[in-house]
């Protein structure tokens, strides 16, 4: 869908003057800074029946639950804030206005950058707008973490984000992609990133939120989404705060016995270790953006198809844009985690230690593999059979001038073979899975579990073939 982009004085003038929307505006913590974008636009009077900055947490916890105030910058109070804002709108002003009206409440809490710049800025915005039925209204959340180190700044950018999604529900809800773009207009990716986008309502039905989270990182607006067991998108830092990481990537086309013995023995190491339990760990299938893009587009049915896989065998799916380990963790360790265990097998590592992949880096390897083994990192590795031989990480060969680099991470246990691994299933490479289900094959089925191989035959996934005849 191609659009016009709009300034975003342009566009609240678009609602102030041509719209006929009427709504609430309810900002926390980081000023009026929506509110001011349609009040100095002019022609607010037909579009803001009431705007309210409850800044003190006192009035916060009056107006949007006493009884349970909980965090005040979270997704919680945001929908608390959207049930009483629009259900005053109901209460007081319908019998005011006509019914072709559309009525919406806005509302954000949002925790900007403090005196001592020692703070994650960041915050939670969103709609509750009628379409078709005022009683059936639709919402739409995003969570925003503000990347600039000025107040003023990061408040003129919540301004423009504020009329950027009150201006989407409106124009481009019919258009998931081109409604996830017109939140950047006029903003950057070094200027604000946005996380988490969820929709649901009556007229948002055709959504699939999974969907919208992978396209935030294919549009760059992120670089990192999570998906919970049930597949609904989370805010990355949430899911993982104070938790033990075990991150395992692949292209999971499908996932096979081979990748579950590798999740089973990684958590096996981690209880070794001392610091596993279940609630205070998480494991993270991980997909890269590269894998999904790999074909030139982006299959969404093959993406959905994957974490429908992974979420029915109890499993977490990231996605993310690094292509590189040492980014990856890098990530990781700007939120508040225990500890990171990235699970590799052999032919990634040696692919790791070589130091052309480093190229771009003014300290080549020792500067991605300072990033790479922060003091909470090691990197799991799961043995491979290759004709007869067994290669593992303590095994592996390395260039001459790494030898000791090497052997320093190995005597360190940065670098740990991961043990009791099933040798019943070192033959099984997923590419040559992938192989015979196109090629309709026999025997694919034993190489993964039973609820993996039947959705791939019910559903047909990732190309796959009846048997041939013989």
């Amino acid at each position: 869908m191609e659009r016009e982009i709009f300034s975003t004085k342009q566009k609240a003038v678009k609602i102030n003057i041509e719209d006929k929307v009427y709504g609430t505006l309810a900002e926390i913590g980081g000023g009026q800074e929506v509110a001011r974008a349609f009040f100095q636009a002019g022609g607010a009077s037909g579009t803001v029946a009431k705007s309210i900055s409850a800044y003190d947490k006192t009035f916060s916890d009056y107006y949007y639950n006493a009884n349970k105030p909980g965090r005040y910058v979270s997704e919680d109070r945001l929908s608390k804030m959207l049930d009483k804002e629009y259900q005053d709108l109901q209460n007081v002003i319908t019998k005011n206005v006509d019914e072709e009206t559309l009525f919406f409440a806005f509302a954000d809490t949002v925790e900007t950058l403090n005196y001592s710049k020692t703070n994650s800025p960041h915050g939670w915005m969103g709609v509750r707008f009628q379409v078709s039925d005022r009683d059936q209204p639709n919402e739409i959340h995003i969570h925003f973490n503000l990347l600039e180190k000025d107040t003023a700044l990061q408040q003129y950018t919540l301004g423009s984000l504020g009329v950027n999604l009150i201006y989407a529900c409106f124009h481009h809800h019919k258009y998931p992609n081109a409604f996830l773009q017109s939140l950047m207009d006029n903003l950057d990716k070094y200027r604000i990133e946005i996380d988490m986008v969820s929709m649901k309502g009556p007229d948002l039905d055709y959504v699939d939120n999974r969907l919208l989270g992978v396209q935030l990182v294919k549009n760059q607006m992120t670089n990192v989404v999570m998906f919970d067991k049930n597949g609904n998108i989370g805010r990355p830092a949430d899911m993982i705060y104070k938790k033990n990481i075990i991150a395992i990537r692949g292209s999971f086309r499908p996932i096979t016995y081979v990748g579950f013995d590798m999740i089973k023995t990684a958590i096996h190491m981690l209880k070794r270790e001392g610091f596993y339990s279940k609630e205070s760990t998480i494991v993270l299938c991980e997909i890269t953006m590269r894998n999904l893009m790999s074909s030139g587009e982006l299959d969404e049915r093959d993406f959905l198809a994957r974490v429908d896989i992974l979420n029915g065998m109890n499993q977490n799916v990231m996605v993310s844009n690094y292509s590189y380990f040492y980014k990856l963790t890098d990530y990781f360790n700007k939120f508040t985690i225990n500890k990171l265990r990235v699970v590799i097998g052999v032919p990634t590592l040696k692919n790791l230690v070589q130091r052309k992949y480093y190229a771009d880096l003014k300290g080549g390897l020792m500067e991605a593999f300072g990033k790479l083994f922060a003091e909470n990192v090691k990197l799991y590795v799961y043995p491979l059979i290759e004709n007869k031989r067994l290669q593992t990480g303590k095994l592996l060969n390395v260039e001459e001038d790494l030898f000791y680099l090497y052997q320093h991470l190995l005597n360190n246990d940065k670098i740990v073979d991961l043990e009791n691994v099933n040798r019943a299933w070192q033959g099984i490479f997923a590419r040559n899975v992938l192989k015979m289900i196109q090629n309709g094959e026999e025997g694919w089925e034993t190489m993964m579990p039973k609820f993996v191989s039947n959705q791939i035959k019910e559903h047909k996934l990732f190309g796959y073939q009846e048997k041939k005849d013989k």
